[in-house]
């Protein structure tokens, strides 16, 4: 036992029955549980109960054992001053201040179920894929819980995208070339795209976006790929490179996409290559995007965008490899849907106060589900993982609550731990 699982089940009132009665054999009424406290001070405010006749309101206290409330300091605290209750899993030590106050002891042992504790124990037990592991049940899954989960991950993408439409001047378009350059460095060179897109004011790429030879040089002058050319085309580049710099008084700061432990088509040379045609071929992407009301329209959008055509031979400046197009391959469209698209669409709408989590949501069933070692580990405890929503959300869950093991705090965790 814990005194954050004494908690959580007061909290939620979870006990065998509700007759209770205190220490010394009197009937304790529960009227009001009290308001969970999770800041400093006593655990449960604003409760009222009924003990000798009488009805009390004011604050509770929960411990494991009685004595915690000396070894916690409370007497001299004020803050402690109007407990009414004091509630523990086993009474060991009579509290002098609680007996000429009158402030009842109950002692819940007696109430609760033991296969509760047993439960909870197999959460904190163990180094499982995920705490409850053992006694995880697919049917406790809550009705809603992957919209829900959904729902929560776009919200606090809006935050993080909201600060940068601020920082932009309300600029949707910008605010999208900066995200999908974030999503196309994928782990290893999201943060350095990310500063390659706002190293560059986005008024430079509409000016240019006509001309994919310019825009591939902006992006690889300042990736400092271009200082030596090996062949004629990064010449070619160079040469382009050098009249933007001019053109537009560029800085002469250059950024530095990694290639180590990428595979070929994930090379960054690659990936800005293809970023360059995206732009190239849409001269109103984000309006676009914004107007789309299905996956396929979304998919049309992205399906046609590969590397230029030095880019068939080529996976790096100056290495000639065999011929292959250099598409965008479903599972990236699928990764650039999922992370920057969905999310500023709804950021969009939710920005001019317009409802459409419905009609979001409703794009993730229409996206394959990823394949990666948590989607597995779920995968092993029996789920079915039909599409994107259930996969992200099953993500999203892991990573807010199961590694950080809030399991007290789990919508699985609590019908686990309630039901039989």
């Amino acid at each position: 036992m814990t005194e954050k699982l004494l908690q959580y089940l007061w909290n939620y009132k979870i006990f065998q029955n509700f007759d209770f009665k205190d220490i010394e054999g009197n009937s304790v009424e529960i009227i009001n549980f009290g308001k969970w406290n999770k800041d400093a001070g006593p655990d449960f405010l604003d409760a009222k109960i009924k003990t000798n006749g009488l009805v009390i309101a004011g604050n509770i206290e929960l411990h494991v054992r009685s004595s915690d409330w000396i070894f916690h300091n409370h007497s001299p605290d004020p803050n402690y001053q109007n407990i009414i209750l004091h509630v523990v899993f086993q009474h060991d030590l009579e509290i002098s201040e609680h007996t000429e106050k009158n402030v009842p002891t109950l002692e819940l042992n007696k109430y609760i179920d033991e296969s509760v504790i047993y439960k909870y124990e197999k959460f904190i037990d163990g180094n499982q894929f995920i705490a409850c592991e053992k006694i995880f049940d697919c049917n406790k899954i809550p009705v809603h819980f992957h919209e829900g989960n959904i729902l929560k991950k776009l919200d606090e993408k809006s935050l993080e995208l909201e600060h940068n439409l601020s920082h932009h001047k309300n600029n949707f378009e910008a605010v999208l070339f900066h995200s999908l350059a974030y999503s196309f460095g994928l782990k290893v060179n999201a943060h350095i795209f990310r500063q390659i897109a706002e190293s560059i004011d986005f008024s430079i790429i509409n000016k240019i976006r006509q001309n994919p030879l310019q825009l591939e040089a902006l992006f690889f002058g300042i990736s400092g790929w271009l200082d030596i050319p090996l062949d004629g085309q990064m010449k070619i580049w160079k040469r382009e490179f050098d009249f933007l710099t001019t053109k537009f008084m560029l800085s002469d700061l250059k950024l530095h996409p990694k290639f180590l432990r990428l595979r070929p088509p994930n090379f960054p040379t690659i990936r800005l290559s293809q970023l360059a045609d995206l732009y190239n071929r849409h001269q109103n992407l984000f309006s676009k995007i914004i107007s789309v009301r299905n996956a396929d329209q979304l998919y049309e959008v992205f399906q046609p965008v590969k590397a230029s055509e030095y880019w068939d031979c080529h996976f790096n400046f100056g290495a000639i490899s065999k011929p292959t197009p250099k598409m965008l391959s479903k599972d990236f469209i699928d990764l650039l849907i999922l992370n920057t698209v969905l999310p500023l669409k709804y950021t969009y709408h939710r920005y001019h106060n317009e409802e459409i989590a419905d009609e979001i949501l409703e794009f993730y069933t229409h996206i394959t589900a990823e394949k990666n070692s948590v989607i597995s580990g779920w995968k092993n405890l029996g789920l079915d993982i039909k599409n994107a929503l259930e996969s992200q959300s099953l993500i999203y869950h892991y990573k807010h609550s199961c590694e950080e093991k809030n399991c007290l705090t789990c919508s699985i965790g609590f019908k686990l731990l309630k039901e039989s």
